[in-house]
């Protein structure tokens, strides 16, 4: 890292606060400025945002080496290493006619590039015995590098020689202009142009032309101070862990800027040295005290992302699915897919918890068309992901099921068993469905075991034995029977629907299904085999006194003993079927083909309702 060692330790004054008249707290103001005006902020990065990742300073450096070259200069004296780092420069001036500096002092221990490299490396690089994230970017870096991508940040200064930084933006998939060396200015990309730019001020660990003592920080080369005021005059400053107790040629700089366009933050955990003082007095800066370089851009970036939701229209349903479609087969946009699907999840949660629909009275009907309102982007969602999908996100469509589930689960931990209450499953029942006819129709049946299979719900009535969904949600446990006639209508005055349920859920997920199989047979059929595969899981996942299997209209297509859908079914079992395959039935065939003797024996003998 560079010379600069920005305080850590507690503060012996009260920090600068924002100047008298300012209505909102500095930290804020700081989001809200840089939200606004997007790629017009610059960062000042000194040592202290890389205290946390364990990597020296530059003058850490130089203590450390002439404690070494002590130790092997007087070999007899067993505490010359330690005697040498506590005062280097008067050891050094004892034992050598030339002045300490980073430079000249690398040059003298690693006179070629390999050895130089060679004898740095232990400061920059993880070492075997280092813990996890030792000389590894920070907390800081990677918040920068996500405030880089999304284009809030295109000029980063600092006083530091190592490259955390360029590694976090290169861990995000940027690739960073840097200028370590005011040769390399003239043939550099100007800055709007570059999605990010880096200036090292004071060099890269790798060079030998470094500045580290106070002599080598009094000037910058021509070229390096006209770029560095074209930076300060034009951009809006942030700084971070720079104290400009030793960088006269960075603090001169700072002060020769002529009144800003954009306003200067300085963020500083501990006191404000006299030189810190000055400089946010000159430029009015908004101080925000107290706060670790890790906490200052992990809270801006929070921020920054929260103004993005507010002011981000919203996404219907339909570009919803086109954006879902257009990242599920790119590897880099995997988190993309999961926070596309996960926060529809969280909106329907939200609607759904809003509003706060009665357990009691006359309601069912209205319950029931509010659920299936509210999550209808997610059913979009999931009958193209999954149906497109090659297994890569099976864990986030599961995770659906999962949150979902919890919707039934009071605040004050009760459950209550009425038709209301069971009622509260309609989104996950509907994601399930919605699920496994997906995955009937792509072909994928061993997702189809870990729907019906997983995750478990666990009431708290009938002895809190955890449920498989194809239990929990069976849709004639959670919709009354009963009910349901009055919402899916009579086919005539004297007549009711047998699989009322069924019916509802065919009809209702349908549209969601119309770019994935516009085929109404299919769809059909793929329901069909979706209840019946469900129904069996349930006749070998409950006890035999409570297996009800889903009541539907699959019942219609199940046909003969060789013909139809049971026959069809009864034939593909083997130990490679796909359900077994994908953890049905615990993965054992006997089990697989007893659950299907069972659900003939119920059909046999099933209520003609």
């Amino acid at each position: 890292m560079g010379t600069d060692d920005a305080s850590t330790g507690t503060a012996q004054q009260p920090p600068l606060v924002a100047p008298a008249g300012r209505a909102i707290d500095a930290k804020m103001a700081l989001a809200l400025n840089v939200h606004a005006s997007p790629g017009v902020y610059a960062l000042l990065l000194g040592s202290g945002i890389s205290i946390a990742s364990g990597v020296q300073t530059g003058w850490g450096i130089v203590q450390d080496l002439v404690g070494r070259i002590a130790a092997v200069q007087d070999a007899d004296n067993p505490d010359a290493g330690k005697e040498a780092m506590a005062d280097p420069e008067s050891w050094w001036a004892q034992h050598h006619d030339e002045p300490l500096g980073y430079s000249g002092l690398l040059a003298a221990v690693a006179p070629t590039s390999a050895a130089r490299q060679a004898q740095l490396a232990r400061y920059f690089q993880p070492e075997d015995g280092d813990e996890p994230g030792v000389k590894g970017p920070t907390a800081a870096h990677h918040a920068i590098a996500q405030l880089v991508k999304q284009g809030i940040i295109r000029v980063i200064l600092t006083t530091n020689f190592d490259r955390l930084m360029e590694r976090a933006l290169q861990e995000v998939g940027v690739s960073p202009q840097v200028i370590h060396g005011a040769e390399q200015i003239d043939a550099m990309m100007p800055l709007p142009h570059s999605q990010v730019t880096v200036l090292k001020l004071h060099g890269d660990y790798a060079d030998l032309e470094q500045r580290n003592t106070v002599d080598e920080l009094e000037a910058y080369p021509e070229a390096q101070q006209l770029l560095l005021e074209r930076v300060l005059n034009d951009y809006g400053l942030i700084v971070c862990g720079w104290s400009g107790d030793w960088d006269r040629a960075l603090v001169r700089a700072v002060e020769g800027t002529r009144p800003r366009r954009y306003p200067m933050f300085w963020s500083s955990y501990g006191a404000l040295g006299e030189v810190a003082q000055r400089l946010t007095a000159q430029h009015a800066a908004a101080v925000i005290p107290g706060l670790t370089a890790d906490e200052l851009f992990t809270d801006l970036l929070r921020g920054v992302e929260t103004l993005d939701k507010m002011s981000a229209p919203p996404v219907s349903r339909d570009m919803a699915v086109v954006q879902l479609k257009r990242a599920l087969p790119d590897p880099v946009r995997r988190i993309e897919v999961f926070d596309l699907v996960d926060q529809t999840v969280t909106d329907l949660i939200e609607k759904t918890t809003a509003a706060r629909r009665p357990l009691s009275g006359p309601v069912f009907a209205d319950n029931l068309v509010g659920y299936r309102a509210d999550s209808d982007t997610l059913l979009h969602l999931l009958a193209s992901g999954v149906f497109h999908d090659d297994g890569t996100y099976d864990a986030v469509w599961q995770r659906v099921v999962e949150r979902l589930a919890r919707l039934r689960d009071t605040t004050d931990g009760q459950q209550y068993i009425d038709s209301l209450d069971y009622l509260r499953h309609t989104p996950a029942m509907l994601a399930a469905w919605t699920m496994g006819v997906a995955a009937v129709l792509a072909r994928r049946e061993e997702f189809v075991a870990a729907v019906l299979t997983k995750p478990k719900w666990v009431p708290l009535y009938n002895n809190r034995e955890p449920q498989a969904p194809a239990s929990y949600l069976n849709p004639a446990v959670v919709m009354d029977h009963a009910q349901m006639q009055e919402v899916v209508g009579r086919p005539s005055s004297t007549q009711t629907w047998k699989y009322p349920q069924s019916r509802w859920l065919r009809a209702e997920t349908s549209e969601a299904f119309q770019l994935v199989e516009p085929n109404n047979d299919a769809y059909r059929n793929a329901c069909n085999r979706f209840e019946f595969i469900a129904s069996l899981i349930v006749m070998d996942t409950e006890p035999e006194s409570r297996a009800f299997p889903w009541v539907g209209e699959f019942i219609t297509a199940w046909g003969y003993e060789d013909s139809g859908l049971a026959a069809t079914i009864k034939h593909e079992m083997s130990p490679s079927w796909p359900l077994l395959q994908g953890g049905a039935f615990g993965g054992d065939l006997q089990r697989a083909q007893a659950a299907y003797e069972a659900l003939t024996t119920w059909k046999a003998g099933r209520p003609a309702w």
